[in-house]
Protein backbone atom coordinates (compact mmCIF):
# COMPACT_ATOMS: atom_id res chain seq x y z
CA UNK A 1 0.00 0.00 0.00
CA UNK A 2 2.83 2.40 0.85
CA UNK A 3 3.95 2.47 -2.78
CA UNK A 4 0.50 3.59 -3.83
CA UNK A 5 -0.19 6.32 -1.28
CA UNK A 6 -1.13 9.73 -2.69
CA UNK A 7 1.62 12.34 -2.84
CA UNK A 8 2.03 15.97 -3.91
CA UNK A 9 3.02 14.65 -7.33
CA UNK A 10 -0.03 12.39 -7.55
CA UNK A 11 -2.63 13.73 -5.10
CA UNK A 12 -5.91 12.12 -4.11
CA UNK A 13 -8.63 14.27 -5.68
CA UNK A 14 -11.54 14.88 -3.28
CA UNK A 15 -14.82 16.09 -4.74
CA UNK A 16 -17.13 18.26 -2.68
CA UNK A 17 -19.73 20.99 -2.72
CA UNK A 18 -18.35 24.45 -2.06
CA UNK A 19 -20.35 25.50 1.01
CA UNK A 20 -18.46 26.32 4.22
CA UNK A 21 -19.91 23.19 5.86
CA UNK A 22 -19.02 20.93 2.92
CA UNK A 23 -15.44 22.25 2.98
CA UNK A 24 -15.23 21.74 6.76
CA UNK A 25 -16.25 18.11 6.23
CA UNK A 26 -13.58 17.66 3.55
CA UNK A 27 -10.96 19.19 5.83
CA UNK A 28 -11.94 16.74 8.58
CA UNK A 29 -11.67 13.84 6.13
CA UNK A 30 -8.29 15.03 4.88
CA UNK A 31 -6.98 15.47 8.44
CA UNK A 32 -8.01 11.93 9.36
CA UNK A 33 -6.32 10.49 6.26
CA UNK A 34 -3.17 12.54 6.90
CA UNK A 35 -3.03 11.22 10.47
CA UNK A 36 -3.77 7.60 9.52
CA UNK A 37 -1.08 7.43 6.83
CA UNK A 38 1.43 10.12 7.82
CA UNK A 39 0.71 12.14 4.67
CA UNK A 40 1.28 15.85 3.99
CA UNK A 41 -1.58 18.18 3.12
CA UNK A 42 -0.20 18.43 -0.41
CA UNK A 43 -1.07 14.78 -1.02
CA UNK A 44 -4.70 15.85 -1.42
CA UNK A 45 -6.44 18.09 -3.95
CA UNK A 46 -9.88 19.50 -3.12
CA UNK A 47 -12.10 19.80 -6.18
CA UNK A 48 -15.21 21.98 -5.67
CA UNK A 49 -18.21 20.99 -7.78
CA UNK A 50 -21.42 23.01 -7.93
CA UNK A 51 -24.55 20.86 -7.77
CA UNK A 52 -28.12 21.54 -8.87
CA UNK A 53 -29.13 22.01 -5.24
CA UNK A 54 -26.49 24.72 -4.89
CA UNK A 55 -27.39 26.53 -8.10
CA UNK A 56 -31.16 26.69 -7.58
CA UNK A 57 -31.89 28.54 -4.33
CA UNK A 58 -35.32 30.01 -5.04
CA UNK A 59 -37.38 26.81 -5.07
CA UNK A 60 -38.13 24.15 -2.45
CA UNK A 61 -35.97 21.04 -2.66
CA UNK A 62 -39.09 18.89 -2.88
CA UNK A 63 -39.97 20.60 -6.18
CA UNK A 64 -36.54 20.00 -7.68
CA UNK A 65 -36.41 16.22 -7.43
CA UNK A 66 -35.11 14.89 -4.12
CA UNK A 67 -31.83 13.97 -2.49
CA UNK A 68 -29.76 13.54 -5.67
CA UNK A 69 -29.78 17.32 -6.07
CA UNK A 70 -26.63 17.56 -3.95
CA UNK A 71 -24.80 14.54 -5.35
CA UNK A 72 -25.40 13.93 -9.07
CA UNK A 73 -22.76 16.25 -10.52
CA UNK A 74 -20.19 15.04 -7.99
CA UNK A 75 -20.94 11.39 -8.77
CA UNK A 76 -20.76 12.11 -12.51
CA UNK A 77 -17.28 13.56 -11.97
CA UNK A 78 -16.20 10.42 -10.10
CA UNK A 79 -17.50 8.11 -12.82
CA UNK A 80 -15.62 10.30 -15.34
CA UNK A 81 -12.48 9.86 -13.15
CA UNK A 82 -12.12 13.60 -12.61
CA UNK A 83 -12.08 12.93 -8.86
CA UNK A 84 -11.13 9.89 -6.76
CA UNK A 85 -13.49 10.18 -3.79
CA UNK A 86 -16.41 12.36 -2.73
CA UNK A 87 -17.28 13.58 0.76
CA UNK A 88 -21.01 13.86 1.49
CA UNK A 89 -23.42 14.72 4.26
CA UNK A 90 -25.13 11.35 4.55
CA UNK A 91 -28.54 12.90 5.16
CA UNK A 92 -28.35 14.19 1.55
CA UNK A 93 -27.56 10.78 0.07
CA UNK A 94 -30.10 8.64 -1.80
CA UNK A 95 -30.35 5.12 -0.39
CA UNK A 96 -28.92 3.63 -3.61
CA UNK A 97 -25.75 4.72 -5.39
CA UNK A 98 -25.21 4.77 -9.18
CA UNK A 99 -23.74 1.62 -10.70
CA UNK A 100 -20.00 1.57 -10.14
CA UNK A 101 -20.01 3.74 -7.00
CA UNK A 102 -20.17 2.80 -3.32
CA UNK A 103 -20.10 4.48 0.07
CA UNK A 104 -17.39 2.51 1.83
CA UNK A 105 -16.42 4.81 4.70
CA UNK A 106 -18.25 6.70 7.44
CA UNK A 107 -16.59 9.08 9.87
CA UNK A 108 -17.53 9.16 13.58
CA UNK A 109 -20.98 10.71 13.84
CA UNK A 110 -21.48 14.18 15.27
CA UNK A 111 -24.36 15.53 17.37
CA UNK A 112 -27.58 14.30 15.70
CA UNK A 113 -29.93 16.91 17.20
CA UNK A 114 -31.69 19.83 15.54
CA UNK A 115 -31.24 23.29 17.02
CA UNK A 116 -34.13 25.74 17.31
CA UNK A 117 -32.64 29.09 16.33
CA UNK A 118 -34.13 32.51 17.02
CA UNK A 119 -32.72 35.96 17.70
CA UNK A 120 -34.95 36.29 20.76
CA UNK A 121 -35.40 34.18 23.86
CA UNK A 122 -38.30 32.04 22.70
CA UNK A 123 -38.36 28.26 22.53
CA UNK A 124 -40.53 26.35 20.08
CA UNK A 125 -43.17 26.02 22.80
CA UNK A 126 -43.21 29.73 23.67
CA UNK A 127 -43.21 31.21 20.15
CA UNK A 128 -46.21 33.55 19.83
CA UNK A 129 -49.24 32.24 18.01
CA UNK A 130 -48.98 32.63 14.21
CA UNK A 131 -45.24 33.35 14.41
CA UNK A 132 -43.25 32.57 11.25
CA UNK A 133 -40.66 29.77 11.10
CA UNK A 134 -38.37 29.30 8.11
CA UNK A 135 -37.32 25.85 6.88
CA UNK A 136 -36.77 24.04 3.58
CA UNK A 137 -37.13 20.61 5.20
CA UNK A 138 -40.43 18.77 4.74
CA UNK A 139 -39.57 16.69 7.82
CA UNK A 140 -39.10 19.73 10.04
CA UNK A 141 -42.16 21.42 8.54
CA UNK A 142 -44.36 18.38 9.29
CA UNK A 143 -42.91 17.93 12.78
CA UNK A 144 -43.46 21.64 13.45
CA UNK A 145 -47.10 21.56 12.31
CA UNK A 146 -47.67 18.40 14.35
CA UNK A 147 -46.63 20.27 17.50
CA UNK A 148 -47.68 23.82 16.63
CA UNK A 149 -50.33 23.87 13.87
CA UNK A 150 -50.90 27.58 14.54
CA UNK A 151 -47.49 28.61 13.20
CA UNK A 152 -46.74 29.98 9.75
CA UNK A 153 -43.93 28.28 7.78
CA UNK A 154 -41.96 29.86 4.92
CA UNK A 155 -39.31 28.44 2.60
CA UNK A 156 -35.82 29.02 4.01
CA UNK A 157 -32.69 27.92 2.14
CA UNK A 158 -29.02 28.87 2.14
CA UNK A 159 -26.01 28.43 4.39
CA UNK A 160 -25.93 29.33 8.08
CA UNK A 161 -24.92 32.92 7.45
CA UNK A 162 -27.69 33.40 4.88
CA UNK A 163 -30.32 31.99 7.23
CA UNK A 164 -29.18 34.15 10.13
CA UNK A 165 -29.34 37.23 7.88
CA UNK A 166 -32.91 36.30 6.93
CA UNK A 167 -33.79 36.17 10.63
CA UNK A 168 -32.23 39.61 11.11
CA UNK A 169 -34.21 40.93 8.13
CA UNK A 170 -37.45 39.68 9.67
CA UNK A 171 -38.21 37.07 7.00
CA UNK A 172 -38.93 34.65 9.85
CA UNK A 173 -38.96 34.66 13.63
CA UNK A 174 -37.10 31.36 13.97
CA UNK A 175 -35.54 28.51 12.02
CA UNK A 176 -33.87 25.13 12.54
CA UNK A 177 -30.24 24.19 11.96
CA UNK A 178 -28.41 20.91 12.50
CA UNK A 179 -26.23 20.83 15.60
CA UNK A 180 -23.61 18.81 13.70
CA UNK A 181 -23.11 21.56 11.15
CA UNK A 182 -22.87 24.26 13.79
CA UNK A 183 -20.27 22.23 15.69
CA UNK A 184 -18.19 21.61 12.57
CA UNK A 185 -18.31 25.31 11.69
CA UNK A 186 -17.45 26.45 15.21
CA UNK A 187 -20.77 28.30 15.51
CA UNK A 188 -22.24 26.67 18.59
CA UNK A 189 -23.19 30.06 20.04
CA UNK A 190 -26.02 30.12 17.47
CA UNK A 191 -27.52 26.93 18.90
CA UNK A 192 -29.15 28.38 21.98
CA UNK A 193 -31.79 25.65 22.19
CA UNK A 194 -30.81 22.15 21.00
CA UNK A 195 -33.89 19.94 20.67
CA UNK A 196 -33.54 16.54 22.33
CA UNK A 197 -34.32 13.56 20.15
CA UNK A 198 -37.16 12.48 22.45
CA UNK A 199 -38.91 15.70 21.43
CA UNK A 200 -37.94 15.77 17.74
CA UNK A 201 -36.36 12.90 15.84
CA UNK A 202 -33.70 14.03 13.35
CA UNK A 203 -33.35 13.33 9.66
CA UNK A 204 -32.05 9.92 8.69
CA UNK A 205 -28.23 9.91 8.95
CA UNK A 206 -28.08 13.48 10.29
CA UNK A 207 -24.60 14.33 11.59
CA UNK A 208 -22.82 11.61 9.58
CA UNK A 209 -20.15 12.14 6.91
CA UNK A 210 -19.83 9.51 4.20
CA UNK A 211 -17.07 8.94 1.66
CA UNK A 212 -18.00 7.60 -1.76
CA UNK A 213 -15.59 5.96 -4.19
CA UNK A 214 -15.52 3.91 -7.36
CA UNK A 215 -16.50 0.41 -6.29
CA UNK A 216 -13.63 -1.25 -8.17
CA UNK A 217 -10.88 1.04 -6.82
CA UNK A 218 -9.15 -1.24 -4.32
CA UNK A 219 -6.31 1.25 -3.78
CA UNK A 220 -8.71 3.90 -2.52
CA UNK A 221 -10.66 1.35 -0.50
CA UNK A 222 -7.49 0.37 1.37
CA UNK A 223 -6.58 4.02 1.89
CA UNK A 224 -9.97 4.78 3.45
CA UNK A 225 -10.32 1.65 5.58
CA UNK A 226 -8.42 2.95 8.66
CA UNK A 227 -10.74 5.95 9.08
CA UNK A 228 -14.05 4.07 8.88
CA UNK A 229 -16.13 4.18 12.09
CA UNK A 230 -17.85 0.83 12.62
CA UNK A 231 -20.42 2.12 15.13
CA UNK A 232 -21.63 4.79 12.72
CA UNK A 233 -21.80 2.09 10.06
CA UNK A 234 -24.18 -0.04 12.15
CA UNK A 235 -26.34 2.94 13.05
CA UNK A 236 -26.70 4.08 9.44
CA UNK A 237 -27.35 0.54 8.25
CA UNK A 238 -30.49 0.57 10.39
CA UNK A 239 -31.57 4.10 9.52
CA UNK A 240 -30.96 3.92 5.77
CA UNK A 241 -32.64 0.52 5.58
CA UNK A 242 -35.66 2.11 7.29
CA UNK A 243 -35.60 4.95 4.76
CA UNK A 244 -35.23 2.57 1.81
CA UNK A 245 -38.17 0.50 3.05
CA UNK A 246 -40.35 3.61 2.97
CA UNK A 247 -39.05 4.71 -0.42
CA UNK A 248 -37.97 7.88 1.34
CA UNK A 249 -36.66 11.04 -0.28
CA UNK A 250 -36.73 14.79 0.25
CA UNK A 251 -40.40 14.58 -0.75
CA UNK A 252 -41.50 12.51 2.26
CA UNK A 253 -41.46 13.56 5.93
CA UNK A 254 -39.50 10.73 7.57
CA UNK A 255 -37.37 10.86 10.71
CA UNK A 256 -35.31 8.22 12.43
CA UNK A 257 -32.44 7.54 14.77
CA UNK A 258 -30.47 4.42 15.64
CA UNK A 259 -28.41 4.34 18.85
CA UNK A 260 -26.09 1.68 20.24
CA UNK A 261 -25.78 0.64 23.88
CA UNK A 262 -24.51 -2.60 25.35
CA UNK A 263 -23.86 -4.07 21.93
CA UNK A 264 -27.51 -3.59 20.91
CA UNK A 265 -29.11 -1.30 18.34
CA UNK A 266 -32.24 0.66 19.19
CA UNK A 267 -33.98 2.21 16.19
CA UNK A 268 -36.75 4.79 16.50
CA UNK A 269 -38.61 6.01 13.45
CA UNK A 270 -41.60 8.07 12.44
CA UNK A 271 -43.50 9.14 9.36
CA UNK A 272 -45.75 12.19 9.20
CA UNK A 273 -48.42 13.58 6.96
CA UNK A 274 -46.98 16.65 5.23
CA UNK A 275 -49.44 18.92 7.05
CA UNK A 276 -48.45 17.42 10.42
CA UNK A 277 -51.98 16.20 11.13
CA UNK A 278 -50.84 12.64 11.82
CA UNK A 279 -47.60 11.02 13.00
CA UNK A 280 -46.98 7.27 13.06
CA UNK A 281 -44.03 6.12 15.17
CA UNK A 282 -42.41 2.88 16.24
CA UNK A 283 -39.16 1.32 17.34
CA UNK A 284 -37.11 -1.85 17.13
CA UNK A 285 -34.17 -3.27 19.07
CA UNK A 286 -31.73 -6.01 18.15
CA UNK A 287 -28.12 -7.08 17.68
CA UNK A 288 -25.57 -5.16 15.62
CA UNK A 289 -25.73 -7.79 12.91
CA UNK A 290 -29.48 -7.26 12.58
CA UNK A 291 -29.27 -3.49 12.09
CA UNK A 292 -30.45 -3.44 8.48
CA UNK A 293 -33.20 -5.97 9.21
CA UNK A 294 -34.50 -3.77 12.04
CA UNK A 295 -34.89 -0.89 9.60
CA UNK A 296 -36.73 -3.00 7.04
CA UNK A 297 -39.05 -4.41 9.70
CA UNK A 298 -39.93 -1.02 11.18
CA UNK A 299 -40.53 0.43 7.71
CA UNK A 300 -42.91 -2.43 6.89
CA UNK A 301 -44.84 -1.84 10.12
CA UNK A 302 -45.31 1.88 9.55
CA UNK A 303 -46.12 1.39 5.89
CA UNK A 304 -48.79 -1.11 6.91
CA UNK A 305 -50.29 1.31 9.44
CA UNK A 306 -50.39 4.27 7.03
CA UNK A 307 -53.39 5.02 4.86
CA UNK A 308 -52.76 4.94 1.07
CA UNK A 309 -52.87 8.74 0.89
CA UNK A 310 -50.65 9.27 3.94
CA UNK A 311 -47.91 11.20 2.12
CA UNK A 312 -50.26 13.16 -0.14
CA UNK A 313 -49.75 16.92 0.11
Amino acid sequence: MADHLPSPDCPLRIGTRGSPLALAQVHETRARLMSAHGLPEGAFEIVVIKTTGDRVQDRPLSELGGKGLFTKEIEDAMLARSIDIAVHSMKDMPTDQPDGLAITTLLPREDVRDAFVTLGDHSLATLPERATVGTSSLRRRAQLFHRRPDLNVVEFRGNVQTRMRKLSDGVADATFLAMAGLRRLGLLEIARRPIETDAMLPAIAQGAIGIEQRADDDRVRALLEPIHDAETGHRLAAERSFLRGLDGSCQTPIAGLAEIAGGRVRLRGEILRPDGSECLAGEREGSLGDAAALGRDLAAELRGRAAPDFFAT
